[in-house]
């Protein structure tokens, strides 16, 4: 008899519910050591190793997966947009957290979902760099958003010294002059000897950087003194924008450092791809997790949430749209790198690329969002037969395939 333990986690305790045949055991535990103890207690009573299932529900359920991966008690970790649905098709009656746990079991019971598989600790020390990336990603677009709304007061003009992206350079000097009235009062040469100093602009670079900065510091006028908060704000954002982008690289570099000691070639693998950068790269590697774990590409597909949905109800059968159960970020990654494939191709072919053009000229909508999804699909094979085969990417085998 399958002995299954559905178990809906909270933040601080988690409901347990033992279904064993017809019958049901329920329980309350709290998420640290002695509620786990005694959660371990049940589980081994059992000679045969109980189904264990519970929801993703971020950093709460990641004790009780750390808990379980080490006692070697395999689990069932479902997305709960995934769980709700399945709940919703005639089981749920009450929204409690008992009647949670109790159809949570009951759905692995009637679907038989596959248990997660484990991976090595290099596999998650990726995944957890790659989060904090996007955190701090996050915080950087904050950060942003909050140095142009400061400059408004100090030196607005300043945000059209540069046409092309703004970056490294850029935040170093409005750090430096973060008031129009400190370009004012500093001599061009002085200000060119000092850009001079910053990687990357050579002296003609610097003259030109030097007279339109100048340019723009004459035409503004400013909201505060040189002397206000504000002009401290703009000084601390800047130097925030700095920082953060330091870590970032910081994070790439031990990401990186991180897949090459892996005993395969992925990363070089993923690296292959027209369009593929390091950082898109290693960061889809570290969400996408060991690839040899999937038994197929659908798999993937399921993993991330672009299966394709169904609605099932008589003799209707439809296709929906893709089901967004999966791995979030992975998905918009894999989304970001079908425009990267693309704008590479111009020099560096490539099959996903040849495919994306062929349908946004055949389609009669302005909408290419779903023409990306099946360009998605395309790539994740590619991607799965050459960390398969470990093999590099060549658009010949690709286009001949």
């Amino acid at each position: 008899m399958q002995v299954v333990f559905g178990i809906d986690v909270s933040k601080s305790t988690s409901t347990v519910c033992e279904l064993i045949g017809q019958s049901k055991n329920e329980m309350t535990i709290t998420n640290d050591r002695p509620g786990f103890t005694l959660l371990l207690k049940d589980l081994a009573a059992f000679s045969k190793q109980p189904q264990v299932i519970f929801e993703a529900t971020g950093v709460y359920s990641r004790r009780l997966q750390a808990f379980l991966e080490d006692y070697g008690y395999s689990y069932v970790i479902i997305n709960p947009l995934k769980a709700k649905k399945e709940m919703n098709l005639g089981l749920r009656r009450n929204k409690t957290d008992k009647t949670d746990a109790y159809h949570l079991a009951l759905i692995q019971r009637l679907y038989h979902h596959p248990v997660n598989q484990l991976q090595s600790q290099a596999y998650k020390q990726l995944n957890s760099l790659s989060r904090f990336y996007d955190q701090l990603t996050s915080d950087l677009v904050i950060a942003k958003n909050r140095l142009h709304q400061a400059l408004q007061s100090t030196f607005p003009e300043i945000e059209n010294l540069f046409s092309t992206a703004k970056g490294l350079n850029y935040w170093k000097i409005i750090s430096h002059y973060p008031h129009c009235e400190l370009v004012r009062q500093t001599k061009e040469n002085d200000i060119i000897k000092w850009l001079i100093q910053l990687k990357g602009i050579a002296k003609k670079h610097a003259q030109k950087t030097a007279t339109k900065l100048k340019d723009l510091a004459n035409k503004t006028y400013s909201v505060v003194s040189e002397s206000s908060v504000e002009v401290e704000q703009v000084q601390y954002y800047a130097q925030r924008l700095i920082n953060l982008n330091e870590q970032r690289k910081n994070l790439v570099s031990r990401m990186v450092k991180l897949a090459k000691s892996l005993p395969n070639h992925d990363l070089e693998n993923l690296e292959s791809i027209p369009g593929f950068a390091q950082t898109t790269a290693v960061r889809i590697l570290a969400e996408l997790g060991d690839i040899r774990r999937f038994s197929s590409p659908n798999k993937i597909n399921a993993f991330i949430g672009i299966d394709p949905g169904r609605y099932q109800s008589g003799e209707m059968d439809a296709s929906l749209s893709i089901t967004k159960h999966g791995n979030a970020l992975a998905r918009k990654l894999l989304y970001r790198a079908i425009g990267q494939i693309d704008l590479a191709s111009k020099t560096k072919p490539c099959h996903i690329a040849d495919y994306y053009e062929s349908k946004k000229l055949s389609s009669q909508t302005k909408g290419f969002k779903k023409i990306a999804i099946a360009s998605i699909h395309k790539l994740i094979r590619t991607i799965y037969a050459l960390i398969i085969n470990d093999q590099l990417y060549d658009y010949d085998v690709a286009t001949h395939n």
